[in-house]
């Protein structure tokens, strides 16, 4: 998950750069594994190469929050590890509701990882009459589905702070206005369109169709071949 919008205009404002602030959750996490391993000591070389960092880059998106290395012995994994919590703003856990439950919407709400990573499912939406009011599995507890129409009171009760939005292009910019006029200031997009939203609300974007896109140009570079059509069938 992204950065929430508090999370990235605290961040600017001590001068710490946005591409930073987008590696720091891959060092968070490469730190949390090294601490599942029973890892208490990390040099920066080692954790650069875990992260497909180099070890220049890292040192100095770690020296915009501070000196937290020791000159022969590295950085200390569990302290690192929360100073790069504390500054994602991930030493509570943030409350998030999906809006969409298509497929990819069922497939991010059944998602068991976000509470370790600092994330709280607390309220999924939707429109349609048949979804609205059934009960679904949410990250292993149960959640009965909302209207989209009743988001301002879902966000108030829940405190979310997090919109998710799976759902057609069609209806995006709908559900990102009510979430915004909801209170929300952070969102992951999902759907295949460009939302129009005020200054202050931070927008992040996930097109898998654009990525398989790039990742098709890059193969066609290679001289790599398509599926035949034959086997497209």
């Amino acid at each position: 998950m992204s950065p929430t919008a508090s999370t990235l205009t605290a961040a600017r404002s001590r001068g710490i750069p946005e591409a930073t602030v987008a590696r720091l959750p891959i060092y968070h996490r490469v730190l949390s594994a090294l601490m599942d391993q029973g890892v208490q000591t990390v040099s920066s070389d080692e954790l650069a190469r875990n992260c497909g960092v180099s070890p220049a880059k890292l040192r100095k998106d770690l020296s915009h929050l501070g000196s937290y290395g020791t000159r022969g012995v590295g950085y200390d994994v569990e302290f690192l590890s929360y100073h790069i919590s504390r500054e994602l703003g991930l030493t509570s856990p943030w409350g998030v509701v999906i809006v969409g439950l298509g497929n990819l919407g069922h497939a991010l709400a059944a998602y068991r990882g976000f509470a370790s990573r600092g994330f709280n499912v607390v309220a999924v939406l939707d429109t349609h009459p048949d979804v609205v009011g059934t009960v679904v599995e949410v990250g292993g507890k149960q959640l009965r589905v909302q209207s989209i129409a009743d988001a301002g009171a879902v966000v108030q009760r829940t405190r979310a702070a997090i919109g998710v939005i799976a759902t057609p292009a069609e209806v995006a910019q709908d559900v990102c206005d009510r979430l915004v006029a909801a209170g929300i200031r952070s969102v992951l997009n999902f759907a295949p369109a460009v939302l129009d939203t005020p200054a202050e609300v931070e927008v992040r974007k996930v097109d898998l169709a654009v990525e398989l896109q790039i990742l098709a140009f890059h193969e066609q570079r290679r001289g790599e071949e398509p599926l035949p059509e034959a086997m497209n069938a």
